[in-house]
């Protein structure tokens, strides 16, 4: 899932996409709705249903790939960075039975305390979406929470995280990461000293083998070798 939201994927290479096929995945990129690229309409069609509008297309897409047998339900991986993190961690508590695993890197994982700790850019684009601050619309950012819906999930996850990351910053997702290990819910954590993603090359491959390596445990895939530093 990409980032944004408003971004979309283009049919051109990506090295990201490029590593996933070389480990034998099969792989679906969405332009849900608030996606750009396909005018206002489609990229404002998530507003005050934040979220939970995206997932419908995941969703859609997902069945047409396991109808049309490109899937197997068995192993299938939900991935995503940023927005696409926040979708991730979102779709496996909204739709937990349609996941095998679920990847989220530098993720909304805790909308409200988001909110309270991002850059106020970011409070203004949220404002926007939503129709107003948590404490002026609480229920539509409880309904648009990763967080409220933790309890449902139930395949395992990984999560990636910057130390420094100001735009989805670090103390929501442990606030998630705590609920999950309370709730007993299997996960990893990949923690790194930076912020929104890293610039540095070494450490964007060693993402890389992270996800990599995690969903090739976890759909029985895996090939031998050591596995990357988690905590």
């Amino acid at each position: 899932m990409h980032g944004g939201p408003e971004s979309h994927d283009v049919d051109a290479f990506a090295p990201d996409v490029a590593a996933w096929v070389d480990h034998g995945f099969a792989v679906v990129r969405v332009n849900y709705r608030g996606s750009t690229g396909y005018g206002t309409a489609w990229r404002d069609a998530l507003e005050s249903r934040v979220g939970l509008t995206e997932l419908e297309d995941i969703k859609a897409v997902r069945d047409w790939s396991v109808a049309s047998g490109l899937a197997d339900p068995d192993r299938l991986v939900l991935e995503g960075g940023s927005w696409g993190g926040y979708l991730t961690l979102l779709g496996l508590g909204v739709y937990p039975e349609d996941w095998s695993l679920g990847i989220a890197a530098m993720p909304i994982a805790d909308y409200v305390t988001s909110y309270a700790d991002q850059m106020e850019a970011l409070c203004a684009f949220d404002r926007s979406m939503f129709g107003g601050s948590p404490d002026e619309v609480p229920d539509l950012y409880r309904r648009s929470s990763p967080i409220t819906y933790v309890e449902n999930v139930s395949a395992p996850v990984l999560i990636l995280a910057g130390e420094n990351d100001p735009r989805c910053p670090i103390r929501q997702i442990d606030n998630y990461i705590t609920r999950l290990a309370e709730l007993g819910k299997p996960h990893e954590v990949y923690r790194f000293d930076a912020g929104h993603g890293s610039f540095v090359v070494e450490e964007q491959i060693r993402h890389m083998s992270a996800e990599l390596d995690f969903a090739q445990r976890f759909t029985g895939t895996r090939t031998e070798g050591p596995s990357p530093r988690t905590a």
